[in-house]
């Protein structure tokens, strides 16, 4: 099993698996080495079921992404269209309705979020992945980087701005995380 230690400023031992199977140590600095083999061996039972739960959650979260197939640059052009043919009336009704005006939109294959925002420059880019995703789930994504427009970061202000133009964010935010976690039904 491969342990990685990082020693920080922290007062106790902590664990965590990544997804890569790995065990991450954070130990506080100075802790002996012995103390840190002690903690790994009286943990191994957890580690050993988080391991299983870690693998299966990527491997739930691999195949969701697979269903979007983008291998080739023409699965890509074709799927950024779909996207676009769903976004871009979406973006104009909100832009009208919230007073922002983005400058660019663009869209890539991120599996590590559904869009972003730059503020200062009024560009947002979207995730092509958006597509496996029913369409209030797509519309909530716009409007959230929308929203960043008016407020740049998760504040409290930026909720009041969601709850304002799209009171529906927290039920689609729960649906979209249900629909990523779900296991795949082809096994």
């Amino acid at each position: 099993m491969q342990v990685k230690v990082t020693y920080r400023r922290t007062s106790r031992l902590s664990m965590r698996i990544g997804k890569d199977g790995n065990v991450n140590v954070s130990a506080p600095y100075l802790t002996p080495r012995s103390e840190i083999e002690r903690f790994v061996k009286e943990h191994e039972a957890w580690i050993v079921r988080t391991k299983a739960k870690v693998a299966a959650q990527v491997e739930t979260r691999d195949a969701f992404y697979s269903q979007l197939e983008l291998r080739t640059k023409a699965q890509r052009t074709e799927a950024i269209a779909r996207l676009d043919a769903i976004v871009s009336p979406i973006v104009m009704l909100y832009s009208e309705k919230m007073g922002v005006r983005p400058k660019e939109i663009s869209y890539r294959a991120t599996k590590s979020r559904w869009g972003a925002c730059n503020p200062r420059t009024g560009q947002i880019q979207f995730s092509t992945y958006l597509l496996l995703l029913p369409e209030d789930c797509i519309e909530h994504a716009v409007v959230h980087e929308l929203a960043h427009l008016i407020v740049p970061n998760h504040s409290a202000s930026f909720y009041a701005v969601m709850d304002r133009y799209f009171p529906e964010w927290k039920e689609c935010t729960k649906r979209t995380r249900q629909i990523c976690s779900k296991p795949s039904s082809n096994k």
